[in-house]
């Protein structure tokens, strides 16, 4: 099922339909966006008909001193051929005839839009950038911790939304429980959110549903949020050796993007919600270049080695 539709793109941005009305629903495969300069001028050899086309004041001038009549009806023929999504005339320019002839044929929508031709690239392209990125969807809890996206996961049961509870309690906010749907924007930059169905709510056994945002406030809670930590919860094994310095850090890969992954260790008496406070200010402090493991391995070191040289 197409993720965004042409109507989508005419109701984001305020586009007037000029024709084609019944094939606004054509689907866009692709974030790219098109001004066919070379193709007014009649080379079609590397046409990308599946992206949105956009004429502005240079396509269109050129088109109407340049060309005979017969070659307007040409062009514009090979411009709207069944690939191609939609095509947007910028600045309220006067949108050609036989642009709409070929549009009615061809069964291509044509929309005109009041905002300059640059800015109307730029803002279509964010937008279908945002609506076409890769997504998943994991089983966790997403909070905002000081700034840091902290996802939290581990088996059912384990105490995730009693921590994040605990969390939101503290003064942090709530992202999203259960389900964390997770986009990614850029080559390194995952955004998780709530699916709308579950969005601000917050399952606690024993107690069941509750609103955060209308227990906590409109501060509690946030629509969406970088992932930059991952805290992984799992019951205690006395058999298992767990990191006591945190010199090795370790990465979870979701979609194509590397996520540190601490593992905390859960029994009674930790205060999970301090824990992850801690992680998220140290992670921040890392950042900045601001290693505590690393510097207590080199005072060690030193120590080591000025013991080595008395002796």
């Amino acid at each position: 099922m197409a993720r965004v539709r042409m109507n989508n793109v005419m109701e984001e941005f305020q586009l007037e339909l000029v024709s084609g009305k019944e094939s606004i629903t054509k689907p866009i495969e692709t974030s790219d966006i098109s001004r066919p300069g070379l193709e007014i001028a009649g080379f079609f050899t590397y046409y990308p008909a599946d992206r949105i086309q956009i004429l502005g004041m240079t396509e269109l001038s050129f088109f109407k001193n340049y060309l005979s009549d017969e070659q307007k009806k040409d062009i514009m023929e090979r411009l709207c051929c069944d690939e191609t999504p939609g095509i947007i005339v910028s600045r309220d320019l006067e949108v050609p005839k036989e642009l709409v002839e070929a549009s009615e044929r061809n069964h291509v929508p044509v929309f005109r839009s009041s905002l300059k031709t640059t800015r109307l690239v730029s803002r279509i392209t964010n937008y279908l950038e945002g609506k076409l990125a890769p997504t998943t969807a994991m089983h966790g809890v997403l909070v905002d911790v000081y700034g840091v996206g902290v996802l939290i996961t581990g088996q059912s049961g384990v105490g995730k939304s009693e921590t994040a509870l605990e969390l939101v309690k503290r003064g942090h906010r709530l992202v999203a429980d259960d389900s964390v749907e997770i986009r990614q924007d850029e080559n390194d930059t995952l955004i998780g959110s709530s699916p709308e169905l579950i969005e601000h709510l917050l399952e606690i056994r024993g107690l069941g549903i509750i609103n955060v945002m209308t227990l906590f406030g409109a501060g509690s809670v946030r629509n969406h949020k970088r992932i930059s930590l991952i805290m992984n919860l799992e019951l205690w094994d006395s058999k298992k050796n767990y990191d006591r310095l945190g010199l090795d850090e370790e990465k979870m890969r979701i979609l194509d993007t590397d996520v540190t992954r601490l593992t905390v260790p859960v029994r009674p008496g930790r205060n999970l919600a301090v824990i992850i406070e801690v992680a998220a200010m140290n992670f921040r402090l890392k950042r900045m270049g601001m290693n505590a493991a690393q510097q207590f391995a080199n005072r060690l070191s030193n120590a080591l080695n000025v013991d080595h040289d008395e002796q």
